[in-house]
């Protein structure tokens, strides 16, 4: 039986929480807290899925060599006491950061890979938030233009333009040293 549905979009399902309030919802929901407001996201198709587990692979190789960590979502970072998101991939140097159930404060580098009901929400609203809260670097794996965007950090606190590399290249991070990713090995056969 194949199964066709409509892309559904994040959706704000309560408002005026807190970080300790959001903490107390089941595991198994898929949500942000966005300044103040819960946002249910629908679940990723196998493709996102598999652009995940692919990047997670470099990104882990790399951390274990250099003494810091790879996670994957769902796994909240608490930027402030009104706003904790979930990015579908991280990369934390400093362990002070981890709380009993969050990271507490800004990581290294968040990704997040494309999705037809996410897309204006990661590139717009979830990136303005990695920005204003000090995240090193953003990058956004755009499966439908196959290639890895990466935001780097400006001069006066806000994200560079993004660098753009595609099919053939390699992403590097900019705040991580040494941490080279082929696109080609992200993106799903």
């Amino acid at each position: 039986m194949a199964l066709t549905a409509t892309v559904a979009e994040p959706t704000t399902i309560a408002t005026g929480w807190t970080v300790e309030q959001w903490l107390t919802l089941p595991e198994e929901m898929r949500c942000e807290l966005v300044e103040g407001q819960v946002v249910v996201s629908p679940s990723p198709s196998l493709d996102h899925q598999r652009a995940v587990q692919n990047l997670l692979r470099h990104f882990d190789d790399h951390a274990r060599t250099h003494g810091a960590e790879a996670f994957v979502a769902p796994l909240g970072v608490a930027l402030s006491a009104t706003t904790a998101l979930e990015p579908d991939v991280l990369y934390v140097a400093d362990p002070s950061t981890y709380g009993p159930r969050i990271i507490e404060g800004a990581p290294d580098i968040v990704v997040e890979v494309s999705s037809p009901s996410g897309r204006r929400y990661d590139q717009v609203v979830k990136r303005e938030l990695y920005e204003r809260f000090g995240v090193g670097e953003f990058w956004f794996v755009d499966l439908d233009e196959q290639r890895i965007e990466v935001h780097g950090p400006g001069t006066d606190g806000r994200f560079e333009p993004p660098v753009r590399t595609g099919v053939g290249e390699t992403t590097h991070s900019g705040v991580v040293a040494d941490l080279a990713v082929p696109v080609d090995a992200v993106l799903p056969r």
